[in-house]
């Protein structure tokens, strides 16, 4: 990022910082957005590639293996950059630091989410990992020191009253599966929420396309690993069908959305980029209806609809009352 200049502004552009923060926070949405709208794809892939007779540890491990060498190539590119702008190399610390993280988001989370897709429909599956950004709310208060919001918990009682309603419905059709899915989602949703809290401060200091490298170096590394432990490769049968879901899974629901969400955490606070990630479930509801033909019955769309009021309400207030005090150093500018 460019180094804002010392000295003091002319009188005639008195805006000239706050057209470029505004800029910066467009752009943070608008690649939050598109990210969104990627992730939202990766259940319908997942669902598709299960029935090829795939299992949960090796689409993982094909996933991250197939994106590995685009993480270590850009990787790569990134020090070489660094280098070339005379910016040292990242401490060890933050490089340990940051791979792990990536093995908190996209392994734990991942695979927790992999397996509950095996158990429960590409749509409840959506709705529970999109309560994430409550958890982000309520964990940076309890365990980093962010302010705590009574609307929290009016926002987590309203999301996860329609969740209850999708719940026993699901409950009263498919059994003790749904049970099982929705605790390893449910899962996945409070791994991820940790990982957007964890990874803002060290994006800061590593930079995003080099964080992302190593964070989803390091969640390759374990979900491969976990492959060898629990599979022997004589084992594993894999269509050519199978082969293209899992190259479809890394390339537009891993590489793509895991950078451009980066790119969005380096402009936006972790609650703020959660707001757009309201567009996550209804795509993920019309792409679910459209290829796997999951309907949806009239609970679920009351229980969807009070998941959308929580989730939404909670961030859209916390991403306002964030802004509030910008707005009152601008001497109320509105823009």
């Amino acid at each position: 990022m460019a180094t804002q200049s010392t000295e003091p502004l002319p009188p005639s552009l008195p805006d000239a910082p706050h057209a470029h923060d505004v800029r910066s926070i467009r752009i943070g949405y608008l690649l939050g957005a598109l990210g969104a709208l990627l992730f939202s794809s990766k259940g319908i892939i997942i669902k598709l590639a299960y029935e090829e007779g795939l299992d949960a540890e090796t689409l993982l491990a094909l996933r991250l293996g197939i994106a590995l060498p685009v993480y270590l190539a850009i990787g790569a590119w990134s020090l070489y950059d660094r280098a070339k702008q005379g910016r040292g190399l990242p401490k060890r610390g933050q490089v340990i630091a940051a791979a792990l993280v990536g093995v908190l988001g996209y392994y734990v989370a991942s695979y927790a989410d992999f397996v509950g897709l095996q158990y429960i429909s590409a749509q409840f599956e959506r709705m529970i990992l999109f309560t994430f950004p409550l958890f982000v709310v309520l964990f940076g208060a309890l365990f980093f020191g962010q302010p705590a919001r009574r609307a929290v918990l009016v926002a987590i009682a309203i999301s996860y009253a329609g969740l209850a309603i999708i719940f026993t419905g699901r409950v009263q059709t498919v059994g003790e599966d749904a049970v099982i899915g929705a605790a390893f989602v449910l899962v996945a949703a409070v791994a991820f929420a940790f990982y957007q809290l964890l990874a803002k401060p060290l994006i800061a200091a590593v930079g995003p396309r080099l964080f992302t490298c190593i964070a989803m170096g390091g969640a390759a590394v374990a979900s491969i690993g976990q492959f060898f432990v629990t599979h022997s490769v004589s084992e594993v049968t894999l269509s050519a069908t199978g082969f293209w879901y899992s190259v479809l899974i890394a390339g537009a629901a891993t590489i793509a959305p895991s950078f451009l969400l980066a790119a969005a955490l380096h402009r936006l606070t972790a609650q703020a980029n959660a707001t757009i990630g309201m567009l996550s479930p209804i795509a993920t509801i019309a792409l679910a209806w459209y290829v796997l033909d999951e309907r949806m019955s009239a609970a679920d769309f009351a229980g969807v609809a009070l998941v959308l009021v929580g989730v939404g309400w909670m961030t859209l207030r916390d991403t306002a009352e964030a802004s509030a005090p910008n707005r009152a150093a601008r001497g109320g500018d509105s823009r």
